[in-house]
């Protein structure tokens, strides 16, 4: 007798293939238009594909928006503790750490968005919090050679934001030069606070 096994027929990979082109249209949606402005037809037809095979896979508009999420944050990891490894300058860590969160936040586009539309969706809100633990926590990370008072880690965390990133962008600066500002801005802070 032998064994057969089981291997993804084309059903299958069909199926995958079209809940992979509904969340990358959910995604693309998200950033051209915001979340609270998209709807299932919206993403059915940039899919491809009917609304029902969208409700297939993502029986709510909720469903789709934590699946654009986690494919979201699979593609780009948010960076980590790790990127301080080797660095024990404070100065290094501090650019290192700049570069790091506008290089991260600079290729999510529709981070404004999710954050203006988290009050509508619960599923927004709970990774808008966790975008800002992950950003405090490596801020606290990247300042520790410094010990630092919490003022000062809350100022770093606060002008390391996106919102910050698309101010300097707009006013003509580029990512990693806004990044250098700003690192040089938190590195004379803590100079005028050390004694």
């Amino acid at each position: 007798m032998t064994v057969r096994t089981y291997r993804q027929g084309r059903r299958g990979e069909a199926a995958a293939e079209t809940r992979r082109r509904i969340v990358a249209a959910t995604q693309a949606l998200h950033a051209e238009r915001g979340i609270a402005a998209t709807s299932m037809k919206d993403i059915a037809v940039r899919a491809g594909v009917s609304v029902g095979t969208v409700y297939h896979h993502f029986p709510t508009y909720d469903d789709a928006i934590e699946a654009c999420g986690r494919h979201t944050l699979a593609a780009l990891p948010p960076p980590g503790p790790e990127i301080f490894d080797g660095l024990e300058e404070l100065e290094a860590r501090v650019h290192r750490l700049a570069g790091a969160l506008f290089g991260f936040l600079d290729r999510l586009p529709a981070l404004e968005r999710v954050r203006c539309d988290q009050h509508l969706f619960p599923k927004l809100r709970a990774f808008v919090e966790m975008e800002a633990a992950q950003r405090l926590s490596l801020v606290r990370a990247a300042l520790e050679p410094a010990r630092p008072d919490e003022a000062a880690i809350q100022l770093a965390a606060a002008v390391l934001d996106v919102a910050v990133l698309r101010a300097l962008q707009r006013s003509g600066l580029d990512t990693q030069t806004a990044a250098s500002q700003l690192a040089r801005l938190i590195l004379n802070h803590l100079a005028a606070k050390s004694p």
